[in-house]
């Protein structure tokens, strides 16, 4: 049930409203213009957001931060606080602007949640719970527990006022590298593509969904025409671990997302390290398909194309990095 006051739909009028409510809370990330030649794309233009650059270390910030003013105006704050199930990201960027209200966050994390990802929680002073081998249990650990205490839910993906946040994206990219052609970005449960793609619904920018071969939620939904479980692994499980996509995420990608392409966990890892050594951008591997769709030639720009690439989270350990 939606909490009254608080977003119920995602359009560009309320990513624009999401955009005037985290003004304050959340960094505008640079976009760094880079020859199409650096990745094997030929005569493409190529822009990198840096959102690893985000508050919190991922664009999570965006959707957590309007998820909370918006429960903050609409009086929906509880004496318990909030509560989230997540692999990490959004936990981070939930005790982030908990942190900033001044209310409470308790985490509930799978089992395969990094160390420097459970570091960083208990560092912006969450609750940590361990709930379980994978996401889905951490998610039934947290529900229970919000039952229990009336403690605010938020979700990683699956709220309006989340999606709306990471749309805040959009306009940023329009502002600073004009309208792209194409703009590629990682899926776990769908929140950042579904936000992005909303923005430039009925535009003719092509928004275009990446996903690790091992966790393929988007491809199981389009080849099933519905959202189903699928099985999720390897080296971005810890960030893009959903087992299905979110059911708002679902029909804004079904109407709205051009393409979708699978990307094998070499790859990724590749393109991990190669914008390290290359760039100096260290990345978390789920923030590298863009650069591993490129570089493997999984998506080839025409020339001149202009092409942009969501660099989405850092929240790893550096020493992975080799």
């Amino acid at each position: 049930m939606q909490e009254p006051g608080l977003t119920v739909s995602v359009d560009r009028g309320t990513i624009a409203s999401a955009r005037t409510r985290i003004a304050g809370d959340v960094r505008r990330t640079p976009l760094w213009r880079v020859p199409g030649a650096v990745f094997g794309a030929g005569a493409a233009e190529v822009g990198l957001k840096l959102e690893q650059l985000q508050l919190a270390g991922s664009f999570k910030a965006r959707g957590m931060f309007n998820r909370l003013r918006a429960a903050a105006a609409a009086g929906a704050l509880p004496p318990a606080g909030v509560a989230i199930a997540s692999g990490g990201n959004a936990g981070i960027a939930a005790a982030a602007a908990a942190r900033a209200l001044g209310t409470r966050c308790t985490v509930f994390v799978p089992e395969l949640a990094g160390p420097a990802k459970r570091a960083r929680l208990q560092a912006l002073g969450a609750v940590l719970v361990v709930g379980g081998p994978a996401y889905a249990d951490a998610l039934a650990a947290c529900l229970e527990h919000q039952r229990a205490t009336g403690a605010l839910a938020l979700h990683a993906y699956d709220q309006p006022e989340v999606v709306a946040g990471a749309g805040t994206l959009g306009p940023e990219i329009e502002e600073d590298f004009g309208p792209p052609d194409r703009v590629l970005l990682s899926v776990g449960g769908g929140g950042l593509i579904a936000g992005v793609a909303a923005w430039f619904a009925g535009t003719a920018t092509r928004v275009e969904a990446l996903e690790p071969a091992l966790a393929p939620t988007l491809h199981a939904a389009l080849a099933a025409g519905a959202p189903v479980d699928v099985e999720v692994g390897g080296v971005a499980a810890d960030a893009l671990g959903a087992r299905r996509i979110g059911s708002i995420a679902w029909p804004i990608c079904r109407a709205d997302v051009a393409a979708a392409h699978l990307l094998d966990d070499t790859s990724i890892r590749d393109a991990q390290r190669r914008l390290w050594q290359d760039f100096r951008l260290a990345v978390e591997p789920a923030a590298a398909l863009g650069a591993a769709a490129l570089w493997s030639g999984a998506v080839r720009p025409e020339a001149g194309e202009r092409v942009v690439l969501v660099l989405c989270g850092a929240n790893l350990d550096p020493g992975s990095l080799g």
